[in-house]
């Protein structure tokens, strides 16, 4: 886990923000309390994009809600974080279908839906050039997240049962570099790490990604708070909505200037990669959002996620995501 510091861009925003404060018609609007709270998320295209378009925007600032950015490597360190008390909100992947439905947090927030952010490789020095070779094979990944719900989908869409393969079970980072040791022959990963793989194994294969399972299927990930936090700062979360609101409707409007300006938190990537990674996702408007919590759609696809994840741990009690989600912040803070 890391700290991150507010960049110098972020400091000239805050400082024109104040400057505007002391502008008479402005200062209302601008006056308001502020909130600091400490927001844990991965550093990836599809979770944490709208958390900096947001920061560069001004979008979060003019709510009065300041972050203090805690960035981790994967969805269940986020969600542990979380449940020890070192965050009072996160933003995941897919893993939020598994911890909401644990009762780990409630869920208020949905960023996108992960299209194509899952890929499976493969080495055809170690045997695999196909999704048949699979069977009798390890695969590294990381088990109760967006890759994981990926490489189950993958294999049962090609006849093959989870049980004839062996999972191995690390952190992203972990996972990626034992495939590209030559420790494992295949790996379930998650946008940006096949740069990496691309990188280092000019030779290896991507045997599929999640793009092939949708619609039929949709990950969706988004935003959760700590329960105790979410049960007494409804108002603050509902101003992290509307600051939210403005940074997706500018990705939405214009995803290629949206793509550039996030090269400027992706340092390591290339422009092409993040381009990639920005079109790994399904972004929604605003107003096409409210219509998908308004009809039950987002329930009805963290439900079949949050199914997935419970049977696979064989949890009969799990919390439904008609409860463990809460539309009624969205609706009302875009309404």
């Amino acid at each position: 886990m890391s700290i991150r510091e507010p960049s110098r861009r972020q400091l000239l925003r805050r400082g024109a923000a104040l400057a505007v404060a002391s502008v008479g018609l402005a200062a209302p609007a601008i006056a308001q309390a502020r909130t600091k709270l400490r927001l844990g998320y991965l550093h990836v295209v599809a979770v944490d994009g709208h958390i900096w378009t947001g920061l560069d925007r001004g979008s979060f600032d003019r709510e009065g809600i300041d972050f203090e950015l805690h960035e981790f490597n994967t969805g269940p360190e986020v969600f542990e974080a979380m449940m020890r008390g070192e965050l009072e909100v996160v933003s995941a992947g897919g893993v939020i279908s598994n911890y909401l439905a644990l009762g780990r947090g409630r869920g208020f927030l949905i960023n996108d839906i992960e299209v194509a952010t899952a890929q499976l490789w493969g080495r055809p020095s170690l045997g695999v050039t196909k999704l048949a070779d699979l069977r009798g094979k390890r695969i590294a990944t990381t088990m109760k997240t967006t890759a994981h719900i990926f490489l189950d989908r993958a294999l049962r869409a090609n006849s093959i049962n989870p049980s004839e393969v062996e999972i191995v079970n690390s952190s992203m980072p972990d996972a990626v570099g034992a495939f590209i040791a030559g420790e494992v022959p295949a790996v379930a990963l998650w946008v940006p790490f096949n740069v990496a793989v691309r990188e280092a194994l000019p030779e290896a294969v991507k045997l599929v990604d999640a793009s092939a399972f949708y619609p039929q299927s949709a990950v969706l990930g988004g935003w959760a708070a700590r329960t105790d936090y979410y049960a007494g700062n409804k108002e603050v979360l509902s101003r992290i909505i509307r600051g939210w609101v403005d940074a997706n409707d500018h990705m939405v409007r214009n995803p290629a200037a949206a793509a550039e300006a996030l090269q400027a938190h992706y340092r390591r990537s290339r422009p092409a990669d993040l381009t990639e990674a920005f079109k790994a996702q399904k972004l929604y408007s605003a107003r096409e959002w409210r219509r998908l919590y308004a009809d039950g759609t987002v329930a009805k696809w963290l439900q079949q996620v949050s199914d997935f994840f419970m049977t696979d741990a064989g949890v009969t009690n799990a919390v439904r995501a008609s409860d463990y989600f809460d539309t009624q912040l969205y609706l009302a803070a875009v309404g």
